[in-house]
């Protein structure tokens, strides 16, 4: 089901943003607090949108209640734009107001502040610049369960000097409950997911929200700069596709459609993101935001718009049928990722960018790109030595290793809720990025790994390059298998991975000028208790009209 807009606007009610409410006390108003912080997000030349979240002091009143907003050039300045809205238990008591009136390329300090004087935190973001720019910098992340381990990069993040803005490519929340998946390691330092049971309904979700954003590590990057988000799938589900999830079982969590519609409700009240547009449907989060001539960087959405159910194995033990069934279902040439009218929005706003010479166009996307083979660990090390790291394991991965092991003999790729089980789109969209003449930096989350991958055609023609982000928090397949070299593996067996460390957590910062692209690969010593830092843990470089990394 696609929700449009005026469907969508029944869901949460009347808007948040309310011009000329007053701001007399109210005893709503009373004692009331921003316990959520403040953010800002999809930055614009003249604004950004700018989000809060006013907590009552009793959650079960109904009553609105008002507050002001302001806009400085520094923290403590004269005002240069204000404005009033209302906190409405519509909306969950969120606010989004928009700036119109600010100074491309420029940064801005802002709050908000209640009727009785009570302010919030002291927000920071940057306009988007217009004209000759000399360089940008992005934060590139992904991927932050709570229970996983702490949000620790994020300190870094929120350390930066130079920042112009955070990419966030998705799976901000996790639907899983208290005992569900990084369970083990949230009971140890006390991270437990709230409420304690998978969130299915809205009140649900707005309360996983609520949790994410009390985090003083998030809050303090989102305090920093302003945040470019899409979703990926554990906003709603895990392994979401158009018509379900893999985690969403209708017998015992009713209707889909309404599943996600909740999901998608809270999404769009407690994320600095602006509300679709005209008649767009509330899926449709794929925009564009142009770095003045230097970069274009297109925001696209893989889940719930266009997405094929996955192609994969539906027993525990397939035999040799089934195998083949998963390659002819992976092989179909009607399987889709974005969908035609996204894919033909995505080929213009490359075509414009790259007629109008700009440099840099830049994919958000929330899935790995590249062809990553699974690893035959008969075939790297030999049938005697392949069956002694296997009886290594826990009886319980060693069975799922065994499955991925038959999977990938047969010519299964690594993982096929990625564009790898997609390959007639993904050959789709290369045929649209050739057209429009670029030569894309493709940005990659989801797969709790560092990724440097060059990108390839089903020709063998190189298409671009693609820079993948491990996760904040998120175990990954690496941490289940610690007996196993899972990236340098993923090296050997794929010619398009120049590198994967399946260990490390934290960011991308990619640094933007008009001759080079550089990835600083950021991971943290520990996401396990609070004083995690920050390294270097690899750099990878790719010159302006290039499609392959530079060699040093």
């Amino acid at each position: 089901m696609k929700l449009d807009r005026r469907s969508a606007l029944g869901l949460i009610g009347s808007g948040a943003i309310l011009p000329g409410v007053g701001m007399a006390a109210t005893p709503a108003a009373a004692a009331a607090s921003f316990a959520h912080g403040v953010a800002s997000g999809d930055p614009t030349p003249h604004g950004a949108i700018l989000w809060t979240r006013v907590t009552p002091a009793d959650p079960a009143q109904g009553e609105a209640i008002a507050l002001r907003w302001h806009v400085a050039q520094s923290a403590g300045g004269k005002p240069v734009e204000s404005g009033t809205a209302q906190a409405r238990a519509a909306r969950d008591f969120t606010v989004k107001v928009e700036p119109r009136r600010l100074q491309a390329g420029q940064d801005y300090h802002y709050w908000f502040e209640l009727a009785d004087g009570t302010r919030s935190p002291v927000g920071r973001f940057r306009t988007l610049p217009t004209g000759a720019v000399a360089d940008a910098v992005l934060a590139v992340v992904s991927c932050q369960l709570y229970s996983g381990g702490f949000f620790t990069a994020y300190d870094s993040i929120a350390s930066l000097d130079r920042l112009d803005a955070v990419v966030h490519l998705g799976d901000y929340i996790y639907e899983y409950g208290a005992e569900g998946y990084g369970a083990e390691i949230g009971q140890k330092i006390g991270r437990i997911a709230e409420p304690a049971h998978e969130i299915v309904t809205l009140a649900d979700y707005r309360t996983r929200h609520a949790q994410y954003k009390r985090d003083p590590s998030l809050q303090a990057a989102h305090a920093r700069t302003a945040f470019i988000c899409v979703w990926d799938d554990h906003e709603t589900a895990n392994d979401s596709w158009i018509g379900g999830a893999q985690n969403h079982q209708p017998a015992t969590e009713g209707d889909w459609p309404k599943r996600k519609a909740a999901a998608m409700q809270a999404y769009f009240e407690w994320m600095p993101i602006r509300d679709p547009q005209g008649d767009d449907p509330w899926e449709a989060i794929n925009r564009r935001f142009n770095f003045g001539d230097l970069a274009t960087l297109l925001m696209v959405e893989t889940r719930l718009l266009a997405r094929s159910e996955q192609a994969g194995f539906k027993g525990e033990t397939p035999g040799r049928s089934e195998i083949e069934g998963v390659l002819a279902e992976r092989g179909r040439s009607d399987r889709e990722m974005l969908g035609e009218p996204q894919r033909a929005w995505l080929e213009r706003e490359l075509t414009a960018s790259v007629k109008a010479g700009t440099p840099w166009q830049i994919l958000g996307n929330q899935v790995v790109m590249a062809r990553v083979n699974g690893p035959d660990l008969i075939k790297l090390f030999g049938t005697e030595k392949a069956t002694a790291i296997i009886a290594t394991l826990a009886p319980s991965v060693r069975a799922q290793v065994e499955l991925a092991q038959a999977g990938y003999r047969a010519g299964l790729p690594f993982n096929l809720d990625a564009w790898d089980g997609y390959p007639a789109a993904r050959e789709r969209l290369y045929q649209s990025i050739r057209r429009a003449g670029a030569h894309p930096l493709v940005l990659a989350g989801d797969s709790h790994a560092f990724w440097a991958n060059q990108l390839t055609d089903d020709e063998g023609n190189r298409v671009g390059v693609e820079f993948g982000t491990s996760s904040i928090s998120s175990p990954s397949i690496g941490d289940t298998l610690p007996q196993i070299p899972l990236g340098s593996l993923l090296q050997k067996a794929s010619p398009e991975v120049l590198f994967c460390d399946q260990r490390a957590k934290g960011y991308i910062l990619l640094t933007l000028t008009p001759k080079q692209a550089v990835g600083e690969y950021v991971a943290m010593s520990t996401i396990y208790d609070r004083e995690g830092k920050s390294r270097s843990l690899a750099r990878f470089a790719v010159a302006s009209g290039a499609s392959t990394f530079d060699e040093s």
